[in-house]
């Protein structure tokens, strides 16, 4: 039997393709009664086209092929899907140099991008600002994570030959066949960790990745307020700071006509600390002092550390958008609820953010970290890469 861990994006998406391969016996463990409870439920819903990412990374190699077959997933079922592409504008003319950056990186990963100026900035979105140049990224688009969610589940669960255990969580390894879950013991043939947030964790549990521990970062959104939503016709990005993992906060129409603005990159005190104070566990000191820690070590961390924090405030989160669309106030900004943990591996060896996703094999185990965006976009692509590298042969072993 396969066991998967962890009922997000990536556990559903490769007991999709395990199916495709022939396997007939698969349980997907989740913690929630319900799926989409965090990361896949909660990010932007925004696909991406394949822009950011250091060329031959795994993201860059899954991200566009991940956008088009999650297209193609949602017209196949009648999911709404908002075409609206995005703009990334400059805010000063500094940013110019990376913009340019992210241009060739996006040509060389393959993406269909232009160099638009200020008037075909416009053209795009009529409200959005930016000085001398913009990228624009047509194939950029919105979907809602929950509706393909509960399409993907019912597709398992109809077949028959997927169990998916809601309210079951991992416990800890017994043997090299057995976990316990609080539910107790679950045999395995092969184990794939899809844990999320807790991955690390998990990992560890197999003696996997001991140099790798997660630090959550929290994004916090705002919204427009409705009479204010023409503002925003689709996506409006800014030029991030490509040495960090964070895209910035941006502006993005949702499937439901809202426009949100986010998410910040905030280091949180817990892998659930969705609240201000709120789910901070007993980890929350242990947190604290890894935080503390990078702090003083790394330069790009303290960068985030010192300039997300102040987001919280509203006249430090307007300043970091005012420049970006033309005609907005900080009365034009709501709060909104949506919020989402972001679980960032770091190598403590290193003392580095990882920046690309990880997969480790060991034994009868894979475990997949560092799933962060666009692991949501890259899945499907992403799910067949590792079920053919890491998981098939495996499969097949056991199978013989």
């Amino acid at each position: 039997m396969i066991v998967i861990c962890g009922g997000g994006i990536l556990g559903l998406s490769i007991a999709r393709k395990l199916l495709e391969k022939g396997a007939d016996e698969i349980t997907i463990i989740e913690k929630e009664k319900d799926l989409g409870v965090h990361a896949s439920g909660r990010n932007s819903g925004v696909l991406h086209a394949g822009i950011y990412y250091t060329p031959d990374s795994l993201k860059a190699r899954f991200c566009l092929k991940g956008n088009l077959l999650m297209r193609e997933y949602c017209k196949e079922k009648g999911i709404p899907i908002l075409e609206t592409g995005k703009v990334i504008v400059t805010k000063s003319e500094s940013e110019i140099q990376v913009l340019k950056e992210l241009y060739n990186r996006a040509l060389r990963n393959g993406a269909r991008v232009e160099l638009v100026d200020e008037s075909g900035v416009k053209e795009i979105e009529p409200y959005a600002r930016t000085v001398e140049l913009a990228l624009y990224s047509p194939l950029t688009a919105v979907v809602n994570p929950i509706k393909i969610l509960e399409a993907i589940e019912k597709e398992l669960t109809e077949s028959g030959k997927v169990k998916i255990l809601k309210g079951v969580k991992f416990e800890k390894l017994k043997s090299s066949k057995e976990i316990l879950t609080n539910r107790g013991s679950l045999r395995f043939e092969t184990f794939i960790n899809c844990g999320g947030a807790y991955a690390d964790r998990i990992a560890h549990e197999f003696g996997v990745g001991l140099k790798y521990r997660i630090i959550p970062f929290k994004g916090t959104y705002k919204k427009l307020k409705k009479e204010k939503r023409y503002l925003v016709r689709g996506n409006i990005y800014p030029v991030p700071d490509i040495r960090n993992p964070f895209l910035g906060v941006h502006f993005t129409k949702s499937y439901n006509g809202d426009v949100y603005i986010g998410p910040t990159a905030i280091p949180a005190l817990g892998r659930e600390n969705y609240g201000l104070l709120r789910d901070i566990d007993r980890e929350a000191l242990k947190i604290l002092w890894q935080d503390a820690y990078l702090f003083f070590v790394n330069e790009k961390f303290r960068n985030v550390a010192l300039t997300e924090p102040r987001k919280y405030l509203d006249r430090f989160f307007f300043k970091d958008i005012e420049p970006m669309v033309e005609g907005l106030s900080i009365e034009d900004i709501e709060p909104s609820d949506k919020v989402g943990i972001r679980p960032q591996l770091v190598d403590w060896e290193k003392k580095e953010l990882v920046m690309d996703f990880l997969v480790i094999k060991e034994g009868n185990s894979v475990h997949i970290l560092n799933a962060i965006s666009p692991a949501f976009t890259s899945a499907f692509a992403f799910s067949e890469y590792v079920v053919n590298n890491y998981i098939l042969q495996e499969v097949r072993r056991n199978a013989l």
